[in-house]
C-alpha cells in the first residue's frame, strides 16, 4: 500500500493532479449512486403520521386535482373536496367512498367568488369543515386558463379578472383559511399546483396572464416555505408540464410566429 503511494508521489505533478481529480470524481459518482438507491429502498412516508389524518384539495373533480385525492384517499388520507359543483363534488366523493375506508366532506367554493359576499360566505363555510379536524396536507389545485390563445389586448377584462381571483385570490385566501390550524398543530404541508409556464421556459407568450399568475404561485410556495418551516410546515410548489386538460390551443393563423410548427419527418423519406 505505501509502496503505491510512494510510486503515485514520484509521478509527474500534472499526473497527481489528474489522478486526484479522477479519485474525486469517481468518489462523488458513488455516493449520488448511492444516495438514489437509498432512496429507492426507502419506505413511503407515512403522510398521516407525519402531517395528519385528513386534507383539502381544491379542484378534485378532474384531472391533476382529481389524480392527487384519489392518491391521498390511497394513502389513507380522510379528505375535503372544495370546488364549485355540487353534482361532480358528489361523484368524487361516492367514487372515494366506495374504493377506501377513509371519510369526505364536500364544500361548494366558486373560487372566482373570493373577495365577494357570496365568496366570504364560502370561505367562512370552509373554516367550518375544517374547524377540529386534523388537517395536515393542503393541495391548492384549482386553477384557470384561457381556452384560446389571445394578445393581452383582445383578452376580456371578466375572463382575466375571473383568472387572477381564482390563481392568486382563490389560492391566497384558501391558505389562509387552514393554516392556523396548521400552525396550532406545529405540523402539515401545503401543496401547491404551479405551472411549467412559469418556471420551465422564459416566456409564454399568448398566456401572458396566465403565466404570470402561476408565477405568482411559485414565489408564493417559496417565501411561505421560509415563513413556516420553523413551526413545522411544509410548502412546495408542483410544476406540471403540460397535461391533457391544460394543454394550450393555439387557434389563430399568426401563433406559429412564437410556437413554430415542427417540421414532419416523414416528408424526408415520402416517395417522390
Amino acid at each position: 500500500m505505501m509502496g503505491g503511494a510512494d510510486t503515485l508521489l514520484r509521478q509527474e505533478p500534472w499526473f497527481v493532479s489528474l489522478a486526484v481529480l479522477g479519485a474525486l470524481y469517481t468518489a462523488a459518482v458513488v455516493l449520488r449512486l448511492l444516495s438514489h438507491l437509498a432512496l429507492l429502498l426507502r419506505r413511503p412516508r407515512d403522510l398521516r403520521r407525519r402531517y395528519g389524518a385528513w386534507a383539502v384539495v381544491t379542484g378534485p373533480t378532474s384531472g391533476i386535482g382529481q389524480s392527487m385525492a384519489l392518491e391521498l384517499a390511497r394513502l389513507g388520507l380522510n379528505l375535503v373536496l372544495v370546488g364549485r359543483d355540487p353534482a361532480k363534488l358528489q361523484d368524487i366523493s361516492e367514487t372515494i367512498s366506495k374504493t377506501r375506508s377513509v371519510q369526505t366532506k364536500t364544500v361548494v367554493f366558486d373560487l372566482a367568488l373570493v373577495a365577494t359576499p357570496r365568496g366570504d360566505e364560502a370561505v367562512r363555510r370552509l373554516r367550518e369543515a375544517v374547524e377540529g379536524l386534523d388537517v395536515g396536507v393542503l393541495v391548492n389545485n384549482a386553477g384557470v386558463a384561457k381556452p384560446c390563445a389571445l394578445y393581452l389586448h383582445e383578452v376580456d377584462v371578466e375572463a382575466w379578472v375571473r383568472m387572477m381571483r381564482v390563481n392568486l385570490c382563490a389560492l391566497t385566501e384558501v391558505t389562509a383559511a387552514v393554516l392556523p390550524g396548521m400552525v396550532q398543530r406545529g405540523r402539515g404541508a401545503v401543496v401547491n399546483i404551479g405551472s411549467g409556464s412559469s418556471e420551465a421556459i422564459p416566456s409564454f407568450p399568448l398566456y401572458t396572464i396566465y403565466a404570470a399568475s402561476k408565477r405568482y404561485v411559485a414565489q408564493f410556495s417559496r417565501s411561505l416555505y421560509v415563513e413556516y418551516r420553523s413551526k413545522g410546515i411544509d410548502v412546495q410548489c408542483q410544476v406540471s408540464p403540460r397535461t391533457e386538460e391544460n394543454q394550450p390551443t393555439l387557434r389563430r393563423s399568426d401563433a406559429s410566429t412564437y410556437y413554430p410548427r415542427k417540421k414532419n419527418p416523414t416528408k424526408k423519406i415520402a416517395p417522390s
